[in-house]
């Protein structure tokens, strides 16, 4: 069975929410399976994220989301100490040819919320992982979906702790597309480089 991975920090929840929409879009594909991770205090030891358990189960994956609200115009510390942690997987690009995308969520609607994406972009590419973007332009679908209007992945706007029901739909959206193109398009790899 094919298998997507969610991996995120959420501090007031939202980004949590986001993951959970993202995590039902995936399961409403037969044939993939989800795990999702939240990063979490008890992970961090001197700023590095320890959990070599979550870094081997996202190992078995073969297609991993990425999650985190925009601080400062970037991704959460808490998310920025998981990336480092994979650098030992980098060295070997060992999380190569598995598909990528990512989600971010910040209190204004131009939060700079797409620098946060443009890392998780780049993040990918480092390990030699292929980014699923959104395939649904603004304004020009039936789907009611991409409100805000980023192809490179979700972005969602949080009032008062609330996250849009639009964005919500989004991030669906995303967890269908990711586990439909790692069904239909890759099928399941028995190893590294390995397809039919």
């Amino acid at each position: 069975m094919t298998k997507v991975g969610i991996v995120y920090f959420s501090a007031t929840g939202a980004t949590d929410l986001l993951a959970h929409e993202i995590e039902q879009g995936v399961c409403s594909v037969d044939g993939v399976s989800v795990e999702r991770f939240r990063i979490t205090k008890h992970q961090l030891a001197g700023g590095r994220f320890t959990d070599e358990a979550v870094l081997t189960r996202l190992g078995g994956c073969d297609a991993i989301i990425f999650g985190s609200p925009t601080y400062m115009g970037g991704a959460a510390s808490q998310f920025k100490a998981f990336a480092d942690a994979t650098s030992e997987l980098w060295c070997q690009q060992l999380w190569a040819d598995k598909l990528a995308a990512g989600f971010t969520c910040g209190s204004a609607p131009n939060g700079d919320q797409s620098s946060t994406l443009h890392y998780f972009f780049t993040l990918a590419c480092q390990h030699g992982m292929l980014w699923v973007s959104i395939d649904a332009a603004h304004g020009y679908t039936s789907d009611e979906v991409n409100r805000l209007g980023s192809q490179v992945g979700v972005i969602a706007h949080v009032v008062g702790g609330h996250v849009h029901q639009t964005d919500r739909k989004t991030a669906k959206y995303l967890g269908r597309r990711v586990a439909i193109l790692c069904r239909d398009t890759f099928g399941y790899a028995t190893s590294k480089n390995q397809y039919y």
